[in-house]
């Protein structure tokens, strides 16, 4: 089975989870918005993306993704600092209500800070914080983590103001119907800020490491590294638009290929299981 817009290899587990719900006539469930983020870092005229291995424990546990998790209410409610568009622009490129926009991505931004150290936030609207791998910011990412505390509070009391121009929307993908947990899950890309280090800080992750796109895909077709269809299309998505940078690939060219994408439109896999075949992805 190849990886392309044809079909996509399904793992064993959630092959069963569609039979299960076929033969039982299930309901499906209602998908919860997320948000994830592709982190980006340069790597000679190339670069990496950052992934992480969930726990089997865990929903799509023993897959790589990125970074990201559901939107959490305080997402929405929160009043914090902001710079870049406005929750307003964000509706409009989302396909949302500016609330909504604005949960969203302060999601992105909290879930990456949560499970990979990266805080997307700054002094002022035209600077980034520096390392934030220190004692008490682990503390302050512990806390979070825990929700002893909300994102929107951290930063007020460390007097930043949250980038959400670092954030560059790129797709948006809804989970098959025969999933128990399904997500309407927002796709962003973010090079690392300067002075900033990813961290293997997340308990819902057993394996992190930073890859080339088509390393990564390459891997998963043989069979080393297992990857659902919204990590292997947007591994290819952005690799393409690299090499599609007029001579100036890299996360430059990414990033100005962002602009044009729609992350309104949800794409959602469609699984077959063909009679004696080898059960597989299409996309919708």
């Amino acid at each position: 089975m190849t990886i392309d817009g044809t079909g996509f290899p399904a793992p064993p587990a959630l092959v069963e989870h569609a039979r299960r719900f076929h033969a039982e006539g299930g309901t499906p469930a209602t998908p919860r918005v997320a948000a994830t983020v592709l982190l980006l870092r340069p790597t000679g005229t190339d670069f990496e993306v950052y992934v992480i291995r969930r726990v089997a424990a865990m929903a799509f546990g023993g897959v790589y993704a990125f970074p990201g998790g559901g939107v959490d209410p305080s997402d929405s409610e929160a009043h914090l600092d902001w710079a870049g568009p406005d929750p307003a622009t964000w509706a409009g490129r989302l396909g949302v209500t500016p609330d909504a926009a604005q949960a969203v991505v302060c999601a992105a931004a909290r879930e990456v800070f949560e499970e990979a150290g990266v805080l997307l936030a700054g002094p002022d609207p035209d600077t980034v914080v520096g390392d934030v791998s220190g004692d008490d910011w682990e503390a302050a990412r512990q806390d979070l983590e825990a929700r002893r505390r909300g994102f929107a509070g951290l930063l007020a009391e460390r007097k930043l103001t949250l980038r959400s121009d670092l954030l560059l929307p790129w797709s948006r993908w809804v989970t098959p119907e025969f999933e128990p947990r399904r997500f309407d899950t927002y796709f962003f890309v973010a090079l690392l800020p300067e002075g900033q280090r990813t961290r293997d800080v997340s308990g819902e992750a057993d394996h992190t490491m930073w890859v080339r796109p088509a390393d990564a895909l390459a891997r998963a077709r043989a069979g080393e590294l297992t990857m659902l269809p919204p990590t292997l299309v947007t591994l290819a998505e952005v690799a393409a638009a690299a090499a599609a940078g007029d001579g100036a690939g890299g996360v430059a060219a990414v990033a100005r290929a962002s602009v044009a994408r729609d992350a309104a439109t949800p794409v959602t896999p469609r699984l077959h299981v063909p009679e004696g075949g080898t059960p597989h992805f299409t996309l919708v």
